[in-house]
């Protein structure tokens, strides 16, 4: 079967580090880049469109960008603001940006001491979004106030993605340079103890659920969007695993009883280099994408048919490391990547 050519926008001089598509209209993405692969340099925030050009083929445009100090490592669209979006950045801030107004951001906080990672916008408490750092910490933030509401502090070392669980309104999922996936509840923050902790010099904050996911890195993690308290990782090890995580305890009996485990439900290999971004479908339960530094983005099912496989595609036009892939969130099946050769593409599955 020959599939279209995907729709192809160059950004010459920024390396893209992630993209969000926006919740409000359908053919908006919005691009984290950075100079210089992120290293050292400044970034820029690209605003783009998905339209079809002559003969109804697919083309992306440009629509305006930002630039800023430091490289920027991912940006998430506002759940209640249509024209509102954050981007994290290497110099360990994070600022809020209106595509209406141009040049400035309308607001920014910098609390994290690191470059900021990840950022996630709540879909439940629309108000509300969480940044992570290489700091180890997450932070809840809400655009009106001049300060961070929480700080969890979630692991030893770099936390590279919190994401807030699409059901349940105060539950997040980090994961972490350390190998693990951990689940708080942000209504019982309280600190972990036992004998390998020091609150006075590093106070972790107690997770509901510790997964021990990997003997190496973690670079992401996604909830699935159908199935509550199952979710998947991928890492340094090359391998996506799906995790249920069913037998999490919420609430005050959180912090009593700190637990460790999940279940790994499926193991998906194939990918030949670390694993860096993985999404699970919006329309479907079974299918996520993947995307990394072996230059492919990769589309897998959970439930393959008798003897099938769970591979069910490979895009593979990139011609370095791909860095970030995002669903649309309005029409099944399409998807974009991004990479360090400097090309979002935007293809149908």
């Amino acid at each position: 079967m020959n599939r279209p050519p995907p729709a192809t926008l160059q950004t010459p001089g920024f390396p893209h580090y992630n993209l969000a598509w926006s919740p409000f209209h359908s053919n908006r993405i919005a691009l984290a880049s950075s100079a210089n692969y992120g290293l050292v340099g400044n970034g820029r925030l690209h605003i783009t469109s998905l339209g079809y050009g002559p003969g109804g083929a697919p083309s992306l445009s440009i629509d305006k960008f930002y630039e800023t100090q430091d490289g920027l490592y991912d940006v998430a669209w506002s759940e209640i603001h249509e024209n509102q979006l954050v981007s994290a950045s290497g110099d360990g801030s994070l600022k809020l940006w209106d595509i209406m107004i141009n040049e400035l951001p309308i607001r920014a906080w910098h609390e994290h001491t690191r470059e900021v990672f990840s950022v996630d916008w709540s879909n439940i408490n629309k108000d509300q979004f969480i940044s992570s750092s290489w700091d180890g910490t997450v932070k809840l933030w809400t655009p009106d106030r001049p300060r961070s509401i929480t700080t969890i502090h979630a692991h030893p070392s770099c936390v590279y993605q919190a994401l807030f669980s699409p059901h349940q309104p105060d539950v997040i999922a980090t994961c972490s340079t350390d190998g693990t996936l951990k689940i708080f509840d942000l209504r019982a923050p309280a600190y972990a103890s036992g004998p390998t902790t020091n609150n006075f010099t590093t106070p972790l904050t107690a997770a509901a659920l510790t997964v021990p996911a990997s003997g190496t890195e973690v670079l992401s993690l996604d909830w699935n969007k159908y199935r509550p308290f199952v979710l998947a990782s991928a890492g340094v090890d090359k391998a996506i695993k799906v995790w249920d995580c069913r037998m999490v305890k919420l609430g005050p009996e959180a912090v009593q009883n700190p637990a460790v485990g999940g279940v790994c439900e499926n193991q998906l290999l194939g990918h030949e280099l670390a694993v860096r971004k993985v999404q699970w479908s919006p329309h479907r339960a079974d299918m996520l994408a993947s995307a990394s530094y072996d230059m492919t983005c990769r589309v897998w099912t959970t439930t393959p048919p008798p003897g099938g496989k769970h591979l069910m595609y490979i895009h593979d036009p990139h011609t370095e490391f791909v860095i970030g892939c995002g669903w649309s969130l309005y029409e099944e099946g399409v998807l974009a990547s991004c990479s360090w050769d400097c090309r979002l593409n935007v293809f149908r599955v």
